[in-house]
């Protein structure tokens, strides 16, 4: 069983792949792609700022992106 704290950068780096897949669209996959860049930036800054409330936020908004 794996703890958020290691789930959380796979989840990113997960997350990071899917965000090369909508910019290797091209134009249709902008809107996809800016979307992607603020789920990221969001989960970046709770880690940053060891935010535990905004980890798990953002640990499942990383989740939902398939």
């Amino acid at each position: 069983m794996s703890s958020v704290g290691e789930e959380f950068p796979k989840e990113q780096a997960r997350v990071r792949e899917i965000l090369q897949d909508y910019r290797d669209i091209g134009v249709a996959g902008r809107f996809g792609a800016a979307m992607l860049e603020q789920v990221l930036a969001r989960a970046e800054k709770a880690a940053i700022g060891g935010d535990i409330v905004a980890i798990l936020r953002s640990y499942k908004e990383l989740m939902s992106w398939k």
